[in-house]
């Protein structure tokens, strides 16, 4: 029976929390549909069970694509994208339902139409959803665009009547963009958007008060620069909060509407400035690429690639070398370690220059250029570790600095109002040495911090800081011309107020960095495959977590859309087995994808509570084995390859496997990513569902790409062998490796004597 041409889920990312809970509901009923498609029908019981689930997704899809149309009819901007969506979400839903009651007849023969169906249905109703977000981004959009033109009339007034009226109307108007922007913060998924739209509010709500009074004091001197200065400064910072805003809520999109001619050079947002990486991050990319070499051994452009991402870390850097509050010893110390990483990854791009001459580019890391692996990951090991420090060193002066910061404020507000110009400008320069002291500190801080949220933190902490630090010595500039001015006076004690706050922001960020970076445990650098003698790639367990049954319906959709894949893998299999043809009972290709395949269904499993894996650390060991398993088919198709004679289907095949270590590497590290605390944990195993949902995509595709050619080009799979057992106690299959033997000693699934991945040949 035809079905509508699938839209893949993976391709359309739900950004929201609220979008996630809506598709709840639909992910759990697909998900009993397709688990029938784990066990035969073979009774009228479960038959008809199978119709029911059928009627009432088309009945559940039938009411959720009316209100998707009626939001369509009013609003004509996604009016045609949404009744488009709509459409292939009642098609979907009509052809699953027709599915099912063809189960009656034939027992669901047709079971790979109703995978289908099921993910074009997912894919269509999580499109209805992101446009009718698009809604809700506009009204916010529309509030915000709302508050950009009341501080335009503020800006342009030019007397107290109308200036109060038109702050009245703002104080209003941000009580609404207040509103919208806390419930889109708290509904975002990302952890740096979510934190970058805390800092914007966070900007709106401090400056709010710096508005008034430093406009009060602009139009009350209005012959005065320095009360100009602070009331421009004010206006320019919540323009920029409210961009940074647009930029959130628009997902990295720049706001450019006419309100950015406003900026200065020195002050228009730039995305570098709002999502600028850290050294810690360049260093995390030097480090997968140096792993991913194990694997892809070393090709020219992966020269260059690593070369240049070894660039990029020494380039961020100089952040720490440059810095004046920097010792002698850690700025040497860098320095070297620096000069160190490029020497031992020269040594390995000499090893693997030579490997390639004599092996013509085949076969598999030797021992020597293991080393060189090894070598220059404890390189970065100790960068990492020496930029920590110097970070710890700087960031234990803080204290003093802004306790001496402090008092020095509570001089210049003396000095301001006795007039005293001379000592106001020799305490003002030695105001801008802390400020600039404080600054260092807190780009330190970002680049070595662990979690995105105080990644930014650190970030809009600097930038608030370098922006309305200085603006206390302008307000104190404008009290001490005009000592008697109350409006002036005020405008300083709050200019003062938001220096208070700016100092807690830094000392509580820079406690959340050290206590975030002593409490996580070092992170496993060697992360090669297990040696002899070990199995799995952690050094040390996680504590098992049992999750609960809110947060499994959380990872839910992720979990089917996994489910999904492996089901369309798994009918691809079972229909060129009963083909017969040259795919025999001992194709290395087919085993491998069949035992890939088991594996994601217990992973399925855990997401729905059920199955052979019972808390978070099995579905983690679980993970362990799936991507060791990629590796060793990614060798096995690698072979396979040369078989297959040039063309538009071997391009295809290449292109696919090619992703495959990639997407390898990404699984093993967020295993091997240690967490502390529930929350993390939960986010970990999200993470690692979501990674391997999409190595078991791209696995789907290669192993579809093969049946294709071996047809085609009557190749023989025969003789192709990745050795190496990789069966795992979590598969929810007979307990089997690839080889077609059982769990070895200890009872992991890999052969006695040698670790899965071990064997030279791999």
């Amino acid at each position: 029976m035809a079905t509508p041409d699938p839209v893949d889920p993976a391709t359309l990312e739900i950004k929201t929390r609220s979008i996630e809970q809506t598709l709840l509901p639909l992910v759990k009923q697909i998900s009993t549909l397709v688990s029938h498609r784990e066990r035969p029908l073979c009774s009228d019981r479960s038959l008809r069970a199978v119709a029911r689930v059928g009627q009432a997704v088309n009945l559940a899809v039938e009411r959720f694509v009316t209100v998707g149309e009626t939001i369509a009819d009013d609003n004509p901007e996604i009016k045609q994208d949404m009744y488009e969506a709509c459409k292939e979400a009642r098609a979907a839903g009509s052809a699953i339902e027709k599915l099912c009651e063809c189960a009656m007849e034939d027992s669901l023969a047709d079971r790979g139409s109703v995978v289908r169906a099921a993910r074009c249905l997912l894919g269509s109703v999580t499109r209805v959803l992101l446009l009718a977000d698009i809604v809700v981004v506009k009204q916010l959009l529309l509030a915000k665009d709302k508050v950009a033109r009341s501080l335009g009339r503020l800006e342009s007034v030019s007397n107290f009547t109308e200036f109060v009226k038109a702050f009245s109307q703002f104080g209003a108007e941000m009580v609404e963009l207040a509103h919208l922007t806390g419930d889109r913060q708290n509904d975002l998924k990302d952890e740096r958007r979510r934190a970058q739209m805390a800092a914007a509010r966070q900007v709106l709500e401090r400056s709010t008060m710096m508005l008034l009074t430093s406009s009060k004091t602009c139009l009350r001197h209005p012959e005065c620069p320095s009360a100009k200065e602070n009331r421009d400064t004010v206006f320019c910072q919540m323009r920029r909060a409210m961009d940074l805003i647009h930029y959130v809520v628009k997902d990295g999109v720049l706001d450019c509407s006419e309100s950015q001619q406003s900026y200065t050079n020195s002050q228009n947002p730039q995305q570098e400035d709002w999502d600028s990486s850290t050294v810690c991050s360049a260093l995390k990319h030097f480090e997968r690429l140096v792993e991913t070499t194990r694997m892809t051994l070393l090709g020219p452009g992966c020269r260059e690639t690593l070369t240049r991402a070894l660039d990029t870390v020494v380039e961020r850097t100089q952040d720490f070398t440059d810095s004046a509050y920097t010792s002698h010893e850690h700025r040497e110390n860098i320095l070297l370690l620096c000069d160190r990483a490029k020497l031992e990854l020269n040594q390995l791009l000499r090893i693997g220059n030579s490997m390639e001459n004599f092996e013509g580019g085949g076969g598999s890391p030797s021992s020597e250029m293991e080393q060189a692996v090894l070598g220059v990951l404890r390189a970065t090991r100790d960068l990492r570790q020496q930029l920590g420090t110097t970070t710890m060193e700087q960031a234990g002066d803080l204290g003093q600095v802004t306790k001496a910061g402090q008092e020095l404020v509570s001089t210049i507000r003396n000095l301001a109002l006795a007039n005293d110009i001379d000592r106001l400008q020799e305490s003002s320069d030695r105001f801008h040495e802390y400020i600039e002291h404080i600054l260092e500190v807190c780009k330190l801080l970002r680049h070595v911090a662990l979690s995105e949220s105080l990644q930014v933190s650190a970030k809009f902490t600097e930038i608030n800081l370098r922006i309305y630090g200085p603006q206390v010595v302008t307000a104190a500039h404008t009290l001490a011309r005009h000592p008697t001015s109350k409006i002036a006076k005020e405008n300083l004690e709050v200019f003062a107020d938001m220096w208070q706050w700016l100092m807690s922001d830094v000392t509580a960020v820079a406690k959340d960095v050290l206590e975030l970076s002593q409490n996580r445990p070092e992170k496993q650098v060697y992360m090669s495959l297990p040696r002899p003698g070990k199995h799995g790639t952690t050094s040390k367990p996680l504590k098992p977590v049992r999750l609960d049954s809110e947060e499994q319906a959380k990872i839910a959709k992720a979990g089917l859309e996994m489910k999904l894949i492996t089901s369309e893998m798994d009918a691809e299999t079972e229909k060129w087995q009963e083909s017969g043809s040259a795919l025999e009972e001992n194709n290395d290709i087919v085993k491998r994808a069949k035992n890939m395949s088991s594996m994601a269904f217990s992973m399925y499993q855990f997401t729905r509570g059920e199955g052979a894996l019972k808390t978070t650390q099995d579905l983690f060991t679980q993970a362990e084995y799936f991507a060791e398993e990629a590796n060793r088919l990614y060798k096995v198709v690698r072979q396979f390859s040369y078989q297959v004679p040039g063309g538009p289907h071997k391009k295809e095949l290449l292109e696919n496997l090619d992703r495959v270590p990639t997407y390898v590497q990404q699984l093993q590290f967020t295993v091997k990513n240690p967490t502390v605390g529930k929350a993390a944990t939960f986010t970990k195993v999200d993470n690692v569902i979501q990674e391997t949902k999409n190595l078991m995509n791209v696995i789907s595709k290669v192993v579809t790409t093969c049946f294709v050619c071996a047809t085609k080009y009557n190749l023989d799979f025969r003789g192709l062998s990745a050795r190496g057992s990789g069966g795992s106690p979590y598969r929810g299959g007979d307990g089997a490796g690839a080889d077609g033997e059982g769990g070895g000693a200890g009872g992991d699934g890999s052969k006695a004597g040698s670790a899965p991945g071990s064997d030279p040949s791999v």
